[in-house]
């Protein structure tokens, strides 16, 4: 059995924070339970998100049989009351408990959220031994996916990232026999997961707080294609391919060994490129396209609707790149220390003030 549907949602309502964005200094005015200033909880609106987010989950058809989730508290917290009541569920039900082991939360850092690249290092999500003292329900023997670098990324790194670790997900669902999963995740991510999914990367899909989005596989979206895998030319692999030209995205990294004067980072993000399925003997990152939106972050069953919804607002990047995506000259000589360029309407942070907008 392979996967079927995918279901994406967005954390809930939470408290926000604010940033130096000369210093790269997270602050919040709430303490958050990680004690990470980027890592708060849900607000009390937001925890009635989740709850009534979980009622409308355990009606999803088909039932959803795995959960991932970003390593972030929000995140983690949106889902943990429909994890709960599915895993009460699955005891009830089963007539022998060791032969279906109840439904766990599976973290991944490749679901992290989105930070514009920066001079400075963002801070990181709490440790999962940490995590697993707030969520019990937290799956230790998953390997994640690597997160996302602290210097941040660009749009295009962001597309990859999302690309690959949605890719995995999906194979490794097959390979388990899962028909429906749920991710959790943040508003940067969710849309990013819109456009690789269905290989519509200008859409701006929908992205509010416990929006629930519904993505379908389309009959011939996999097949088996002779791609390079592990550095094994000509080996067989099962690739989800996109229908139409049936493109996946080649991610390709140019790492500079030099050191950088601002700060130790890479002076040559990635750069990806589009690549043909049917080009034998070369590595493939991810999928783009093969799966159809059937919601589109639906909030018909929240008492509120839609809520504090986002959208992509320029590249969020607190330095200058050029048209490549490459660190300018200010950028490593280290005199440009804010962001340039960008608009302020519904981005993450707002550059002039630095307050979290999500």
């Amino acid at each position: 059995m392979s996967l079927e549907v995918i279901y994406v949602t967005r954390h809930g309502f939470r408290s926000s924070w604010s940033v130096d964005p000369s210093t790269g200094n997270y602050t919040a005015s709430i303490r958050s339970p990680t004690g990470l200033p980027t890592d708060p909880a849900l607000t009390s609106h937001g925890f009635k998100q989740a709850n009534e987010l979980a009622t409308h989950l355990l009606q999803a058809d088909p039932p959803i049989d795995q959960v991932y989730s970003s390593p972030y508290y929000r995140c983690m917290q949106t889902i943990q009351p429909f994890v709960h009541n599915l895993r009460r569920i699955q005891t009830q039900t089963s007539r022998n408990v060791s032969e279906e082991s109840p439904v766990k939360i599976r973290v991944d850092s490749g679901l992290s959220e989105w930070y514009g690249l920066a001079h400075f290092e963002h801070p990181s999500s709490a440790p999962l031994n940490e995590l697993q003292r707030f969520f019990p329900e937290l799956d230790p023997s998953y390997t994640s996916s690597l997160a996302p670098s602290r210097h941040g990324e660009s749009l295009s790194q962001l597309h990859d990232r999302v690309a690959k670790v949605i890719d995995s997900i999906i194979r490794r669902s097959d390979q388990e026999g899962h028909k429906a999963v749920l991710v959790s995740t943040h508003a940067a991510v969710v849309i990013a997961l819109g456009r690789v999914l269905t290989g519509r990367m200008e859409k701006d899909f929908g992205a509010f707080t416990c929006g629930l989005s519904k993505y379908k596989r389309q009959e011939s979206n996999t097949g088996q294609f002779s791609i390079s895998s592990g550095g094994k030319t000509g080996s067989k692999t099962t690739a989800p391919a996109a229908l139409g030209e049936r493109r996946i995205r080649e991610a390709r990294s140019k790492v500079h060994t030099e050191p950088d004067p601002a700060g130790h980072v890479d002076l040559h993000p990635q750069v990806s490129r589009w690549s043909d399925l049917g080009s034998s003997g070369r590595g493939v990152t991810g999928l783009y396209g093969g799966w159809s939106c059937e919601l589109d972050s639906d909030c018909s069953f929240l008492h509120g609707g839609e809520e504090r919804g986002w959208k992509f607002s320029g590249d969020e990047s607190f330095i200058e790149t050029d048209d490549n995506g490459l660190w300018s000259s200010s950028a490593v000589s280290g005199s440009n220390t804010t962001r340039a360029g960008i608009e302020t309407h519904d981005s993450h942070i707002n550059p002039l003030v630095g307050n979290s907008k999500l």
